[in-house]
């Protein structure tokens, strides 16, 4: 049995009263901001990468050329331009990153909510969920990486299996706080079923936290990618910044070149420092009393 049409006109009023408000908060805060701004920059140089530089292949004539007017990052061990392999593995490892958070925070959705609705599940995916967490997740995705072959897919898999843990403990924790409120149980009184419950009724309620989770967990995914580039379990046919940090080690400019890893170094910093800021400020311009 669906609601009236005024009761649902009356809660999309109230959600976005809500969201207005939670909007203006952001918007005042001036580190949210500029990190959003620099998330979205960074998206931008993902997308538009071929027409930024184009892409590095084949080998050049200036080898291990310092910062310069004509290559602003430098080039590498074979004379290629490392401000091209930046921006070729902003894309790369965006991808990578997003495409890994988005596969985990569909199975942590799922599990989670499941496990805050169905409470006889609750035990059962709580022990999962705690099982995923206590496994070193650093070396079972070694692990895992080296026999599966180093490939994009494979790298995405592998990061999203141990990614959807915190995501479904998260959920779970919002769904159970929203499970009990009366409109939840006004909608089983009427005969609405679980799915459409869930589907109209806590999902709607554990969507701030799944859009943080969406940040964090795709700034995790990139250096957790970072790391298993750098370890050699990359794609070697593809750029991404640990890539670009795996060949500098492996033709010894690491030690050297110095702006063979900075710059790939740093636009893996600008990324987790700005999801950081954002998910911080978004999580306080929602929260009424530090608006």
């Amino acid at each position: 049995m669906n609601p009236s049409p005024a009761a649902e006109v009356a809660t999309a009023a109230d959600e976005l009263t809500s969201s207005s408000r939670t909007w203006r908060a952001f918007r005042r805060n001036p580190l949210g901001m500029g990190s959003a701004v620099l998330l979205l920059a960074l998206i931008l140089v993902a997308l538009a990468a071929p027409l930024i530089a184009e892409y590095p292949r084949g080998y050049g004539h200036e080898i291990l050329s310092p910062p310069s007017a004509a290559h602003w990052f430098g080039t590498d061990d074979v004379g290629q331009d490392v401000f091209a392999q930046v921006v070729w593995g902003t894309r790369i490892s965006m991808t990578i990153g997003l495409a890994a958070a988005l596969l985990a925070i569909v199975i942590g959705l799922l599990v989670g909510v499941l496990a805050a609705y169905f409470r006889a599940l609750d035990t059962l995916l709580g022990i999962v969920i705690d099982l995923f967490l206590s496994l070193p997740v650093l070396p079972l995705m070694i692990l895992i990486a080296a026999l599966a072959g180093p490939s994009v897919t494979t790298l995405v898999v592998v990061i999203a299996i141990f990614s959807w843990p915190e995501v479904a403990r998260l959920v779970r924790s919002a769904a159970m706080a929203i499970v009990p409120l009366p409109y939840v149980s006004a909608a089983k009184v009427i005969g609405g079923s679980p799915w459409w419950i869930m589907r109209r009724h806590v999902l709607p309620g554990v969507a701030p936290v799944v859009a943080i989770s969406v940040v964090l967990t795709t700034s995790r995914a990139v250096l957790s990618e970072a790391g298993l580039s750098f370890l050699g379990l990359g794609d070697p046919n593809t750029w991404s910044w640990g890539t670009i940090l795996h060949r500098a080690q492996q033709s010894g400019s690491l030690a050297t070149a110095w702006w063979s890893t900075l710059f790939p170094s740093l636009a893996i910093l600008l990324l987790v420092v700005a999801t950081t800021l954002v998910s911080v400020a978004y999580n306080d311009a929602r929260n009424p009393r530090t608006r």
